[in-house]
């Protein structure tokens, strides 16, 4: 049994003044990616400098804004990068980037010393404030921790006087999960006090969910908290660094956001430490999805997939949201039918608004494609193989065709397992549309035969072969699908009724083919089938979609 009781809750906030579950999010927070800070510090095979331009470019491409690009002073590797970013002149004017480092002057000076030339930067201190670190780490108490932070902030001031850029402080108490709000407070303020932002000029704090320990709801009391008992609000931009340690940290997110967190770092598909930072794209794309504008360049997620693929080596979950491979995708038969129902009434809409059941944004929006939609497996239905039809082929087969067929696939399915449109076609074909033996349609004439008193019949003169043998009939009825039906049982010794028939255009143009579909009946039996024929010539389509439904109901 699971010893559960070696572990404690961890306390929530007596916070009942709460407003933040009342709130929405409106609009896009302030984004900085960290994928080439904490997110290569987490690779079992760290991003080499041509990587980390290839990602940094990227980043850019989506419309960061600021980008946090390493910890320079703590690795040659990331104090070249960022020599070379800036030798290369491959910062924009309008990208700000940042760079990390412990509150350390060696460190601090290493830092300012790594973005010479550099016309705006974020210089991101930080100290463990936690009460557990403080405890096992660090054994210091409280004001010995606060005066770490207060130092590294007049170390920032001391040598940001002879730097020829603009500096932006940011402060972040980590580990802010376990610490007090009350100290956590205290050594924020303190931070705040000794630089001196104004709203003109503000400075970034940033609450990281270092290590996630609760649920979302908790940390949302405690960055509304922290928000409502700063001192001078206006001088603060407030951030959050939610980890992903519970698996809520979109959640923990999006929440934090409510209680007023206005900047969010975090990493392309959630890369990072343990289970990952916080996935960027997901929660714009979350933002997307409820028509707000997430303020990234976020179309095309292939793209981004392969770039961070390469980047990381490390494969992207085929179920991640929105970027997986088969997110998009229905094998379930309910869930297939559905979608293409939905898809049908969207295409009668006027309004723009996309509305189809499990698929909660349109694919092709963030550059995915609508093939795989509707995949087919033995847990698929009739709808799925319709769609799929109608999707990749043109063929709107006919409803009460729908389960005919998929059953065809169905017992494919369950001897292989997925089947690729591209042999449900090949099924569909070898069934239907070139079921021509043993009786084969040849050619044939139409013509109108006057009766008495002003009325026609139509008279089919039919050319066909059985079994190879070159024959010829006469059906005279009221039109040529009629008088080929009543040629047929006379030359055949059968007797059958069209139950149904159907056609359709498989292309415009002049070129266009017509797909027929007829719905056949053996009078005898009470068996019936489909038949499909297609021609350029609808009389002829009709007539070969008469010829394969004889074949497959009495051979």
């Amino acid at each position: 049994m699971l010893n559960y009781k070696k572990y404690k809750r961890v306390p929530v906030v007596d916070y009942p003044e709460r407003q933040w579950p009342n709130k929405e999010i409106e609009k896009a927070p302030v984004w900085c990616s960290v994928d080439l800070r904490d997110g290569n510090q987490a690779l079992v095979e760290p991003m080499v400098v041509e990587e980390k331009i290839e990602m940094f470019n990227l980043l850019l491409r989506l419309g960061f804004k600021e980008i946090e690009i390493g910890f320079p002073a703590a690795s040659q590797i990331e104090y070249d990068f960022l020599r070379q970013l800036v030798e290369r002149k491959l910062i924009p004017d309008d990208v700000t980037i940042q760079v990390l480092t412990q509150c350390r002057e060696h460190l601090i000076r290493r830092t300012f010393e790594s973005i010479r030339g550099v016309k705006k930067a974020i210089v991101h201190i930080y100290n463990s404030t936690s009460t557990l670190q403080r405890e096992v780490v660090f054994h210091k108490d409280r004001e010995e921790i606060k005066e770490i932070a207060v130092e590294g902030t007049k170390l920032v001031k001391k040598y940001m006087a002879d730097h020829d850029g603009e500096v932006i402080l940011e402060y972040s108490p980590e580990s802010f999960t376990g610490t007090e709000l009350d100290f956590a407070l205290d050594i924020c303020t303190a931070v705040q006090e000794e630089w001196k932002p104004t709203p003109e000029h503000k400075m970034i704090i940033n609450l990281p969910a270092t290590v996630e320990m609760t649920t979302p709801n908790v940390y949302a009391d405690q960055i509304e908290w922290m928000n409502r008992h700063f001192k001078n609000r206006d001088t603060i931009i407030l951030s959050v660094h939610p980890h992903n340690d519970r698996g809520t940290g979109i959640a923990a997110t999006e929440l934090a956001l409510l209680a007023g967190a206005e900047r969010v770092e975090g990493t392309l598909l959630g890369n990072g430490e343990r289970t990952g930072n916080v996935d960027i794209l997901n929660i714009a794309y979350n933002m997307f999805s409820q028509g707000i504008n997430p303020e990234l360049e976020i179309e095309n997620i292939k793209e981004i997939v392969e770039v961070c693929e390469h980047c990381t080596k490390m494969p992207v979950d085929p179920r991640h949201p929105y970027a997986g491979k088969l997110v998009f995708t229905a094998f379930s038969g309910s869930h297939q039918d559905a979608i293409s129902k939905g898809m049908q009434a969207l295409s009668k809409r006027t309004d723009g608004i996309w509305e189809v059941p499990y698929l909660p944004i349109d694919p092709s929006d963030i550059g995915r494609e609508y093939e795989p939609v509707v995949r087919i497996n033995s847990q698929s239905g009739k709808g799925g193989v319709a769609f799929v039809m109608d999707t990749f082929y043109g063929f709107k087969l006919p409803k009460g065709m729908h389960k005919e067929f998929a059953d065809i696939i169905q017992e494919i399915a369950e001897r292989q397992g997925e089947v690729a449109p591209e042999q449900i076609f090949d099924e569909f074909k070898k069934n239907y549309i070139d079921r021509k033996e043993p009786i084969h349609f040849r050619r044939c004439q139409i013509t109108d035969r006057e009766l008495d008193e002003g009325e026609f019949a139509t008279v089919a003169n039919v050319i066909y072969t059985d079994h190879g043998q070159e024959k010829q009939f006469e059906g005279v009825g009221n039109g040529p699908i009629d008088a080929i039906q009543r040629g047929l049982e006379d030359a055949l010794g059968i007797e059958i009724r069209v139950l149904d028939y159907s056609e359709h255009a498989l292309r415009s143009g002049s070129g266009a083919q017509a797909a027929s579909y007829i719905h056949l009946l053996n009078v005898k039996t009470g068996e019936t089938t489909y038949g499909v024929g297609i021609s350029s010539n609808i009389t002829r389509s009709s007539i070969r979609g008469i010829f394969s439904a004889v074949n497959r109901l009495f051979y």
